[in-house]
Formats: C-alpha cells, structure tokens, sequence
C-alpha cells in the first residue's frame, strides 16, 4: 500500500457508494451568526482545528475494486471555503433557496469530500452552510468536530439516545462474528478457542442461540415488510432539493409536555413530526388510511464517552408513523409503543451489521439492497443532540444551528431535529418532486407540537 493511504471501512464504504446524481449523500448544516465572520481568524480555526482531522485532508480513492483515503497532494484551503454574496436585503427565504441549490450540487471527488460557504451579511449577522459527506462520520462525530471549532469547551446534550450497552447483540455476537471473519486465516484456532470458551460456560451457547434467533427474526420483518404505499413522497427523483426550517422550539416547553404525557422527548417531537406529515398528506390529497414509515439512525457510539474517531457507528430503524390517527394523544400513544419496541429490537444491530457486509461486496449489490431497503420507507428523520450551551466560532455567536440529513435509494425526503442551547430545531429537506414547498411541512410540524401542548395541559 502506498504511503499516505489508508482502507476506508466498509461501513463508511457502503455511504459513499450510496452517492448518485439524485441524491448526494452529504450533511448540509447552517450556522446562523451573530455578526460578520471574520474570515482570517476562521481560516486560522480550520487550519488548527479542523484540519486535526484526517479525514479533511484526505481524499477518497479506488483501486483494485477497494476503497481508501489518501492525502490530498494537492491539498489547498481555498479548494473548501468559498465566500458568497446574497442580494440585499436577504433574509430566510433567499438563504434557505441558496441552501437548496448547494445540496442539490455534488462534492468534488478530486479533493477531501467538505465544504463552507460564508455568506458575509445575512440579516443582522452572517451564515455559514456546510456540506460533509456522510462517509466522513455520521452526525453525532459531525457535531463533535463542530464543537472542536468553538473558542471555549462546550459540552453535547446526550438525552434521548439508546446506545447498547457492553452486554449487548452487537457486542455478543455481530462483533465477534465479524472480527471472525476478517482474521479468516486464523479461522481453525479461533473456532477451537470459541469451542472451548462456550464449553467452559454452557449459558453462553443458548445466549447466542436467542441472539441468532433474534437476528434472524429481524432480517426475516426488514425482508417481507411490504414497500410503503404510494404517495407523494414516491414520486420519482427530480434531483432539485428544497430546503425549510421551522421557528425553534423551546426545549423546556417540549421537556414539560413530555412529563405531562408520559414519555420522552424523542416521543413528542416524533409524534409532532407525524402530525406534520399528516397534515401535509392531507392536504395534497394523499390517502391516509396506512401506516408510513420512516428510516431513523440509531447510534451504536457509547453514551457519555467523547468520539474518539470519525466514520460511522450506527444502525438504521424503520419506525411506523401512525399518519391514519386523527386523535393526536393516540397518535402520540402509538409512537411511542413504537418508539419502546424499537428500543428493545436488534434491528439497529442487524442494519449497521448490513452495511458493513454491503460495504465488502459489489458495488450493483450493494445498491440493489439499499434500493430494496429504502422502498421500506417514505422518508428519513434524525434527531442530533447538539450543545446544551451557546458558543462562539471565530469570535461569532452562533444563534440558531440547522442541519439536514441525506437521503438514499428512491427517499427524497428527510427530517431533522437539532437540540441546542436550550431550543429544538426543525428542519425539512425534500426533493422537488416530492415537496416542492417544504415551509409547508413546517407550519404544520409547528402546529403539530402547539397541539401536543395543549393535550399536555390539560393532563397537569
């Protein structure tokens, strides 16, 4: 291998490879600052900070039918920060269209896969957009290396994640199971060792029967799941992205409903995030008597622990959306019986465990499985906890963070939730020919909540 080269694995792998003309697999994120950036200091921030990161110095190449990062040889900041102008006086509407085209745009393969685009005066301040590929790290390493920049330590909120514990399917028997595989020419000593161990101790045997009856019974529900019924939302892919996002919500006020209902806050804002959807279906005519389901990352990254590497370490859980429930409170009850078996599954195990075979095989299998997966489901959400704190980047207060998750296969529509500094924030990202005005969605993500509010007070 040459020097300067290093495998790309095959989870991160299976990301890139799920890049195509209509769907970029890219993080597009906006900071909203309190004043102009000055763009030398921020020069000096990315160079010290960011650039401590390999993978932003690095490449992605192949050859030989396998995947590696390379150092850039020609590697020059200038390549990944751009300065843009927006006519005055721009405000959201003008920003969120400038978002849009640039995540309708692909990255340069030639250089490390990330860009910013400064936009010097936007309202009373400035914006940042970023575009991260999603080989890069998933979003919760992306929100790490985001605080990395901030002039002081800030601390990420870490509510409403499951990670499996040390005990768990995914440290039991996918991990052994793969490692097993990639030392295959140590395959007979191994087997001999394992034989041993599980002879020694009998409880491990039906242990790892129930864990492979566990999978099994997974792969066999992802498999023969019917595709989600037709509506809008699988029209075929224009290309063309639309981008929104709603007022931000007060992270109290959603912690408060959530007591008051009986569950968490992952619960309302998924429940809220279904009644937008409702109400958006609704009202284009769409037929409302099935269950959707949407596609949402489940992180495999220990709690409480900093990240320690970029990449991928998670798992993808396809959720019912009860869209057909008029009453919110049952609507509300029914994701969150959702939410709790999803919690109690191996499925985010079982789909990290996917990609990481996928990201081994051919690239037209790999495809056809993400493309049958994908039918699966008629959007993805994601919710980041972000920082519990403001802080400044640059000596610029970030205000208000937005982020935006890609979509794969036939999806062209995403949610996403951030937390930070005490606010929730809701944004859409949709294909043109899926939603062409998502605004609309988050008028009714936020109507959605006001009533989940109301069922709530009225529970004290």
């Amino acid at each position: 291998m040459d020097r300067g080269m290093e495998p790309m694995s095959s989870v991160d792998t299976a990301w890139l490879h799920m890049d195509q003309g209509e769907n970029h697999m890219m993080i597009v994120g906006v900071l909203i600052l309190d004043r102009p950036l000055d763009l030398t200091l921020f020069r000096r921030v990315l160079e010290t900070r960011l650039l401590h990161f390999d993978r932003f110095r690095q490449r992605v190449i192949e050859r030989d039918n396998k995947t590696y990062w390379e150092d850039d040889p020609h590697f020059n900041l200038d390549n990944h920060l751009h300065r843009i102008g927006l006519p005055e006086p721009a405000g959201q509407a003008e920003l969120q269209e400038l978002v849009a085209d640039l995540a309708s745009e692909p990255l340069d393969f030639h250089h490390p896969l990330w860009q910013f685009h400064l936009i010097d005066r936007y309202e009373n301040g400035a914006a940042l957009i970023s575009r991260i590929h999603h080989c890069i790290a998933d979003g919760l390493a992306l929100v790490q290396v985001l605080m990395s920049l901030a002039d002081e330590a800030v601390t990420p909120d870490t509510a409403d994640h499951f990670p499996p514990g040390e005990g768990s399917l995914f440290e039991r028997l996918y991990r052994p199971l793969r490692q097993a595989v990639e030392a295959g020419t140590h395959l007979g000593h191994n087997l001999i060792s394992e034989g041993m161990e599980l002879a020694r101790h009998p409880e491990k045997v039906r242990q790892w029967a129930q864990d492979a009856e566990d999978i099994v019974r997974e792969l066999v529900h992802l498999g023969l799941s019917p595709p989600d019924p037709g509506t809008c939302l699988h029209a075929p892919l224009a290309g063309r992205k639309r981008i929104a996002w709603a007022q931000p919500l007060d992270l109290t006020a959603v912690k408060e409903s959530a007591h008051q209902l009986g569950g968490t806050v992952n619960d309302v804002l998924m429940t809220a995030a279904a009644g937008a959807l409702r109400r958006y279906l609704s009202a284009s005519d769409n037929d409302l008597n099935r269950e959707l389901h949407v596609a949402v990352p489940f992180s495999l990254r220990p709690r409480d622990q900093p990240i320690n590497r970029l990449g991928n370490q998670f798992g993808l859980v396809i959720v019912p959306l009860p869209i057909g429930e008029p009453d919110a409170l049952e609507r509300f009850r029914r994701v969150q019986q959702a939410m709790t078996d999803i919690k109690n599954s191996v499925q985010p195990q079982v789909t990290f465990g996917l990609l990481d075979l996928l990201g081994k095989g051919p690239v037209a299998v790999e495809k056809f499985a993400l493309d049958t997966l994908s039918n699966k489901a008629s959007l993805v959400m994601t919710n980041v906890p972000g920082p519990v704190t403001p802080f400044r980047i640059a000596g610029a207060l970030i205000l208000q963070p937005l982020v935006w998750v890609p979509q794969s296969g036939h999806l062209g529509v995403g949610f996403s939730i951030l937390s930070y500094a005490g606010s929730v924030q809701f944004g859409v990202i949709a294909d043109s020919q899926m939603i062409n005005d998502p605004n609309q969605v988050t008028r009714y993500f936020e109507e959605s909540f006001s009533d989940l509010q109301e069922l709530a007070s009225l529970r004290q």
